[in-house]
């Protein structure tokens, strides 16, 4: 028989939904005393009679017990009554075991929540990602780069995503806005952004003293890199092989442009309407990147895109330079190399790339709740702290990114907060103006370049033709 709720038992269904989100999701922690009976009976419009028997009711389930001439407190959880979230996150990450700290802190602090961490493989994430979510076993929260993200977007797959920012987030005071504006879609923030960096120039300090490069380094321009990186690059033998580069940098998307946004160069115009492949300013930044392999040999010839490269031969230290991220410099804590960090130089303004991590909410999430309190505490000033005093990663937090007396010798860099001096000019993937797809067709047509088999000329015309060929205005 199909029955119409009343009122009555719709404000009293409520009552008992709204007190068990408040338990499980810790608003209410275990010991602390529920509002009176005749407080509830005024605010859900229930007799008292009725609040006593939904209480009775949680009592048998063991989420709270009475206690005579006391109140109703909350009890603490049995195994059985914990709501699990699992939280999804990249097999490559370098924040997974600040991740899993994080995680012991806040079942501590919401005893009535379980987090399960699910690793996913880094390779096809969002393939992975939405497939499981696509089949009721995904992640309730899960992290995205930004690259993911915009994955997500241009594959019209953002609907699994339950947009949410916690209260105690205010993105034009607590953070910076470019690193909000990563994850924002149509104008609209769908996932809570967790953590940052830009690339930056990372360098070893002991090469530089022995090449005679000052302590306090200013490396402002092109023609400063290149010189302190032929200052670094050195036949030590005799042989004719160099044992050691002055600087090394990668082929991939995220760190080669660095040098094209440093020469104002961009992929595309504003509205998407042409390819500015074939501009002036691209020809002279790949110019530039290549006649550091080739023409000056100050760095090694690299026609692989893959990061590792560079950061293997900087911990081997037969590279002075490299060009990396926040997250990459995990890599170096408690190293036997004694490095640094600058900002990435300049020719016609300063620029670098800025990368970013958030935390999305699967949409049809069973636990949303507690995994809004998940979200909420790992952006929280306690788990922001953890982030910042357990590796170099930038938490999204100002105040505790910029918060010199939670740097500790061994892990962070001694110029940590370099960082402060490029985010007024750091530019995302996003400010590309470029889909997922054109950069994968950039990326791949640029192997003859830097294989030194093409100009740079023929390149940016040969790449600035097949995007015009298939832009879509937006």
């Amino acid at each position: 028989m199909l029955k119409r709720k009343s009122d009555f038992e719709d404000r009293y269904n409520k009552f008992i939904r709204d007190l068990k989100e408040e338990i499980i999701s810790g608003r209410i922690r275990p010991g602390e005393f529920i509002l009176p009976e005749n407080t509830l009976s005024k605010e859900y419009d229930l007799s008292r009679v009725s609040i006593r028997k939904a209480l009775a009711q949680l009592v048998e389930e063991g989420l709270i017990e009475k206690i005579p001439g006391k109140g109703n407190r909350v009890t603490v959880p049995h195994d059985t009554q914990k709501q699990t979230v699992n939280l999804g996150w990249f097999s490559n990450s370098y924040e997974i075991e600040i991740v899993e700290q994080i995680i012991e802190r806040f079942e501590q602090l919401n005893p009535y929540i379980k987090v399960n961490l699910q690793i996913l493989p880094n390779s096809q994430y969002v393939y992975n990602l939405t497939e499981s979510i696509g089949a009721g076993n995904g992640p309730d929260v899960f992290v995205v780069s930004d690259y993911h993200f915009r994955q997500l977007a241009e594959t019209k797959q953002l609907g699994i995503i339950e947009p949410f920012l916690p209260e105690n987030i205010n993105p034009e005071k607590d953070s910076y806005d470019k690193v909000f504006e990563m994850f924002t879609y149509h104008q609209k923030l769908l996932v809570t952004p967790f953590v940052f960096s830009p690339v930056m120039i990372c360098y070893n300090q002991k090469m530089f003293e022995k090449a005679g490069i000052p302590e306090k380094v200013k490396m402002e321009t092109w023609d400063d890199l290149l010189d302190i990186a032929s200052r670094n690059t050195k036949d030590l033998d005799g042989n004719q092989l160099i044992d050691q580069y002055g600087f090394c940098f990668s082929s991939l998307t995220n760190r080669w442009p660095v040098f094209l946004l440093q020469n104002n160069g961009r992929f595309m115009s504003d509205d998407r309407s042409k390819s500015r492949m074939n501009s002036k300013e691209n020809i002279e930044a790949l110019d530039f990147c290549v006649d550091l392999m080739y023409k000056h040999q100050v760095s090694p010839i690299f026609s692989h895109g893959s990061n590792v490269l560079a950061e293997n031969l900087f911990m081997r230290e037969r590279a002075a330079m490299i060009l990396t991220t926040y997250y990459f410099m995990n890599e170096f804590r408690d190293h036997k190399i004694k490095w640094d960090i600058l900002p990435p130089p300049k020719q016609a303004a300063p620029a670098t790339l800025l990368l970013g991590g958030a935390l999305g909410i699967n949409a049809d999430s069973q636990v949303k709740e507690a995994a809004q309190a998940l979200v909420s505490y790992m952006v929280s000033t306690e788990a922001q702290t953890m982030v910042k005093q357990n590796g170099c990663t930038i938490p999204v937090l100002r105040f505790v990114a910029e918060d010199n007396y939670l740097l500790q010798p061994g892990v962070h860099p001694p110029h940590y907060n370099a960082f402060k001096e490029i985010m007024p000019h750091a530019v995302t993937v996003k400010d590309l103006n470029v889909t997922i797809k054109e950069l994968e067709l950039i990326e791949s047509e640029l192997h003859l370049l830097w294989a030194n088999m093409e100009k740079a000329e023929a390149s940016c015309k040969r790449i600035d033709d097949m995007l015009n060929e298939g832009v879509i205005v937006s």
